[in-house]
């Protein structure tokens, strides 16, 4: 394979058994150290169950696989197990023994997304190690959980646990992704991502995550989100410093403004990030579509103006609910969208705070408009009580809104 490998990742916790060595981790002096190679233990793997709901820092026991094992468990990385593709790579399907990850059949076992880098992709590797330093090193309940990697003939793989339902991404703006998203599970999702930032943003060294997005949140079996794509992670200013200096990188419209224009990063430019997510959420529309009319193409410009005014903003709401949410949890939620985008980094709210908010707009319930009028006509006639009724239901069955952006300078990811 040869010698000439670019300056590994540095400051990884290390472990030992092994046989070979990995541009993964390194030492302080720049020495690598060996990579354990035998399977973690089942209940360290692709579940989160012994996680606290708080998360915490973890020792890294990841699988080292062989090239040969993920090729086994995703039949030679068969077209038809393709997941999703970004600027890495393509990620496929996989099955895998849940105790000694070996490789299983299909539908046998546990299933895994496979992430390979693309051999042309200039940000591979560095990107590889990024994903092995954050996530090897973080455990929580909200943000995708990495198994192991692999290294081998020049190519970069990460294996992670399979996420049923896919992007947020997916759900929200690709035509045929079947039934609208209900009020109160866009918001189970913006509260899930929200905790999962807020975990990165106060942990000891603070982690400023940097490509916040709709494809990068994923969702599993009961819509639980989960932050992936760790590749453009940084970690936070120290020494007392408001920011990081650094190249500029991300997606465009979802990156903070003063990032774009200085490239100075701080926490809060996820906050931004957070605060342009939210704004799709609540509208069903991608920050970014050049197919819209004139004036609409940038979903923040556009709808900005009208997030204050509660008769403006009902006509921004998405309307494939129907009107089935609570109107004044849809206007608290944009006056926190509001806060999370202001200019000003410093003006803007700390990710604890906007969960915080979020969740108790979550608590806000209101009768549907249809229904109110039901009862209040039953209350002016026989004076019954008005009848309980369940919120957050229905929205109505179609096609999702809006076209895929081809104008973005980065792919959207699904990893």
């Amino acid at each position: 394979m040869g010698n000439c490998w670019p300056k590994p990742v540095e400051n990884l916790p290390t472990t030992t058994n092994t046989r070979t060595t990995s541009p993964a981790r390194n030492n302080d002096d720049g020495k690598a150290t060996k990579t354990r190679t035998s399977a973690a233990p089942a209940d360290q793997g692709g579940g989160a169950a012994a996680v606290p709901p708080s998360g915490q820092i973890v020792t890294p026991d990841l699988k080292m696989f062989t090239l040969a094992e993920l090729k086994s468990a995703t039949r030679n990385f068969r077209p038809d197990t393709v997941l999703g593709e970004g600027g890495f790579g393509r990620v496929f399907k996989g099955f895998i023994d849940e105790k000694t990850y070996a490789p299983s059949k299909v539908g046998i076992g546990m299933a895994v997304a496979v992430k390979k880098s693309n051999p042309d992709s200039e940000q591979g590797l560095k990107e590889w190690q990024a994903e092995v330093k954050f996530l090897g090193k973080f455990s929580h309940p909200n943000l995708v959980k990495l198994i192991g990697y692999c290294w081998e003939e020049r190519q970069f793989l990460l294996v992670y646990e399979y996420m049923q339902k896919g992007s947020l991404e997916s759900h929200l703006f690709r035509k045929g992704a079947g039934e609208p998203i209900p009020w109160d599970i866009r918001m189970k999702i913006a509260i899930g991502a929200a905790r999962g930032l807020a975990f990165l943003h106060t942990t000891e060294k603070q982690v400023i995550y940097r490509d916040f997005k709709a494809s990068n949140i994923l969702l599993d079996g009961e819509f639980n989100a989960k932050l992936s794509d760790f590749g453009l992670a940084k970690s936070g200013p120290s020494d007392g410093n408001s920011h990081v200096t650094t190249k500029v990188v991300g997606t465009y419209g979802y990156a903070a403004p003063e990032y774009m224009a200085t490239g100075h990063l701080y926490v809060k430019s996820d906050v931004y990030g957070f605060g342009v997510v939210l704004l799709e959420i609540i509208m069903g529309l991608r920050v970014l579509d050049l197919n819209r009319p004139s004036g609409q193409a940038n979903l923040v410009d556009w709808a900005k103006p009208s997030l204050p005014d509660k008769r403006k903003l009902r006509k921004l709401i998405d309307p494939r609910l129907q009107g089935q949410y609570p109107s004044k949890a849809a206007y608290g939620t944009a006056q926190l969208i509001l806060n999370c985008l202001e200019p000003d980094p410093k003006c803007r709210p700390s990710m604890e705070e906007v969960l915080d908010t979020l969740e108790q707009i979550n608590g806000i319930q209101m009768k549907p408009k249809s229904v109110k009028a039901e009862t209040n006509h039953l209350r002016h006639y026989d004076h019954r009580p008005p009848h309980r009724t369940y919120h957050g239901s229905g929205g109505a069955r179609g096609n999702a809104t809006g076209s895929r952006q081809n104008n973005s300078p980065k792919v959207v990811r699904s990893y």
